[in-house]
């Protein structure tokens, strides 16, 4: 593709002021939009949870594994299911090129473990391959084999999606599903925990009476400081983090 190639049917030209209002115009439906996605991502807060009483196994690095250890000690838990073992394109050296092209997005989990959430992978791959492709592709994120019907129950044995679960009083509950085009958005921070039952536990969200809430901003860290700070934040960030939060206030009012 040569990079000095003219488009047909391209945009005008126009000045910078009429490049702002334009702009501008633009900016009303894009926050239509975000205000959207946050009313979307409070009905699935509402969701109803299915309880799961199936004792699914997984094999683990250090062997084998319950549901409910794959949430590591947290609250809530995304399980990616992940196409890498035989009869997919790629096998043995790759995973399926649209689960590997999702696995490199995937932002540090540090900051979704900070929320009390656990992200995993779950393929049919043995555990020696996983590891070898883990190494090879330079990704972290917990990754388990599956030894069950745990794919087949819960719609992702034939294609890829995130099954979302949270565990309560020792019993764990599937709170939301996504799958095929809904993928896409997967990767960030903010679009995982937008799927999750807790949400993004801030403030400013809507979600039901009593659910964990922070300030926004407050709770953010280097990925690599969040064990230092759990008592408290840096009485520097707490005066950066105010000026933050009261743009945030005054964005959503405009």
């Amino acid at each position: 593709m040569h990079q000095d190639s003219k488009l047909e049917n391209r945009p005008p030209t126009v000045s910078a002021s009429d490049w702002i209002a334009a702009w501008e115009r633009m900016l009303v439906k894009e926050k239509s939009f975000s205000r959207a996605r946050d009313a979307l991502a409070a009905e699935r807060r509402r969701m109803p949870w299915m309880l799961v009483d199936t004792d699914y196994r997984f094999d683990g690095p250090d062997g084998a594994m319950s549901l409910l250890d794959l949430f590591e000690g947290r609250r809530q838990l995304i399980v990616y299911r992940a196409f890498f073992e035989p009869g997919v394109f790629g096998w043995p050296d790759h995973g399926c090129r649209g689960c590997s092209f999702g696995a490199d997005q995937v932002a540090h989990l540090a900051h979704l473990n900070a929320r009390d959430t656990t992200l995993a992978y779950a393929s049919r791959a043995p555990q020696t391959d996983i590891a070898r492709l883990k190494a090879r592709m330079g990704w972290d994120m917990p990754w388990y084999t599956i030894t069950d019907s745990f794919d087949a129950d819960f719609g992702v044995n034939e294609w890829h999606g995130h099954n979302v679960f949270i565990r309560e009083d020792g019993q764990i509950f599937r709170t939301y599903f996504i799958n095929n085009r809904g993928d896409e958005a997967m990767g960030t921070t903010w679009n995982y925990l937008d799927i999750t039952p807790l949400g993004r536990q801030e403030t400013w969200e809507d979600s039901p009476e009593g659910y964990p809430q922070t300030p926004p901003y407050k709770w953010w860290n280097w990925h690599d400081n969040y064990e230092a700070e759990q008592a408290a934040p840096d009485p520097k960030w707490v005066e950066v983090s105010d000026a933050g939060e009261a743009a945030f206030r005054n964005e959503d009012k405009a």
